[in-house]
């Protein structure tokens, strides 16, 4: 393991760079509705500002490993927050959607390598023991950006123009590229295996097709036997990566980790349950501003709670799970943050605002822990050869279902607003319920797969103490 100046530095180097990803992440959602009355187009076509960025990172994470082993863990980190920060420099110059969507293409594939080699570089700085504080502290540091994004964001839409969010990632970016010029550990695998350049094509090209179709669906942009092609050309290509990954040596992402239960469970049961979270940040601004009739500074401020709770959960994360364990956390946490979310299909014009700081305060608490036992998980049965692999498909799959629970959100509400025009606010509204309740019902569901865990499972990574000999016998 590595060193003591290493332990104190890496912290707050990934830290610096979570909270230029989180920042920006917030501050544009909290943009949408202005960005889109300042381009002419409708804020739910925006989610393709959104998922551009998000489907980069599900098609270019599954490589994150690969070059982390093969150029080392400090060169890729630089190119990362250098492209993220280039990227950002181009979404505050571009002057329509398809530049804006190709500069966050740009960002896409720095965030791509940002957070993930990031991540990796702590797993191999520190053991399993002191993982979970590793991650805490790393994690309260770049939550600041969600708890200023929607504010800050709020602020410059008012009295600035809408370009500065974006700017705002530059003087970030060079404190980053700074940070790790100093203090980034260079950890790397001699021996690393060549890239399977057919496996990422199959994978990058069936998800970024699946994405697609995801995002066009429901704005009668293309026929219906065009999408159900493209749908099918996709299913046909993952399918083709699902045989390649089980037969070749050394494939983009090995499937063979899915054996391992505590592995498999965290991965699977994280896509369900954040295709229902994913949703709700692009959704919130809309009946905020356009429901409610807040500015964006006011609607800012209402999601600040749910950052001030991520940050308090996160000092308890650790006493929770070594009381109560994965299994018990995961079941009943998810369970309560699908309820969370169902409870804002009741909020509208006339909702008290203690009400609705009290549901922001809830639904931040909830995702917090969820995402925290969620990613410790990954990591608990998985040995040092193997972390980056394990890192690269848990961050694939997470960015994944973020992206398709905005597609799923805009979905849902635009099925329901149908040829209504935006200005009908109580049909806005009635839709954006509607999708509280798809997504919050899609979360309260994932909660089956943790049961499948068993009552020790991340104890080495909680420190939760394991049960006397004859009580494991019982439950096996």
């Amino acid at each position: 393991m590595a060193g003591a100046q290493t332990k104190r530095f890496m912290p707050w180097l990934v830290a610096v760079a979570l909270f230029m990803e989180n920042l920006d992440s917030t501050i544009v959602n909290t943009a949408v509705p202005t960005m889109a009355r300042n381009l002419a187009v409708q804020p739910l076509s925006l989610k393709a500002v959104l998922t551009s960025y998000t489907i980069c990172l599900a098609v270019f994470i599954p490589i994150s490993g690969w070059m982390a082993d093969r150029f080392g863990t400090k060169r890729v980190f630089t190119w990362a927050v250098g492209l993220f920060t280039i990227g950002s420099l181009f979404c505050g110059l571009a002057q329509n959607i398809p530049m804006l969507v190709a500069a966050r293409v740009v960002q896409g594939i720095g965030g791509a390598m940002m957070t993930p080699v990031g991540r990796l570089a702590l797993v191999r700085t520190f053991p399993r023991s002191e993982m979970l504080n590793a991650m805490n502290f790393v994690v309260i540091p770049a939550l600041i950006g969600p708890l200023l994004g929607p504010f800050v964001g709020g602020l410059i839409i008012r009295f600035l123009v809408w370009r500065m969010i974006f700017f705002v990632n530059l003087p970030i970016g060079l404190l980053g590229l700074w940070l790790i010029k100093h203090h980034m550990p260079d950890y790397r695998d001699d021996a690393v295996k060549p890239l399977d350049w057919i496996g990422f094509l199959l994978f990058g090209a069936g998800i970024a097709l699946l994405a697609h179709v995801l995002e066009v669906f429901g704005e009668h942009k293309m026929g219906t036997v065009a999408m159900l092609e493209m749908l099918g050309v996709s299913a046909i290509l993952l399918a083709a990566y699902y045989w390649h990954g089980r037969h070749v040596p050394n494939p983009v992402m090995r499937l063979a980790l899915f054996d391992v239960r505590t592995f498999k469970v965290s991965v699977l049961g994280g896509i369900i349950t954040r295709l229902g979270i994913g949703g709700m940040p692009f959704l919130l601004p809309l009946l905020y501003q356009i429901g409610m009739g807040f500015a964006p500074w006011q609607a800012g401020l209402l999601t600040m709670p749910q950052a001030i709770a991520a940050i308090m959960m996160k000092m308890l994360s650790r006493s929770i799970l070594a009381r109560f364990g994965h299994r018990q956390v995961l079941v009943a946490n998810t369970i309560l943050l699908g309820a969370s979310m169902l409870t804002f299909s009741r909020i509208g014009p006339g909702t008290p605002i203690l009400g609705i700081l009290l549901l922001s305060f809830s639904q931040g608490f909830f995702s917090a822990l969820q995402f925290t036992s969620l990613n410790t998980l990954v990591y608990a049965d998985i040995n040092d050869q193997d972390a980056s692999m394990a890192n690269s498909i848990a961050s694939t799959a997470q960015m994944m279902a973020l992206s398709f629970g905005v597609a799923f959100a805009s979905l849902v509400a635009a099925w329901f607003i149908g040829g209504t025009a935006q200005a009908a606010t109580p049909t806005f509204i009635n839709a954006l319920h509607h999708s509280y309740l798809a997504l919050g019902t899609v979360t309260i569901i994932s909660a089956l797969m943790f049961w499948r865990l068993q009552p020790n499972d991340g104890n080495n990574v909680s420190n939760r103490p394991s049960p006397p000999e004859e009580e494991r016998v019982e439950a096996a």
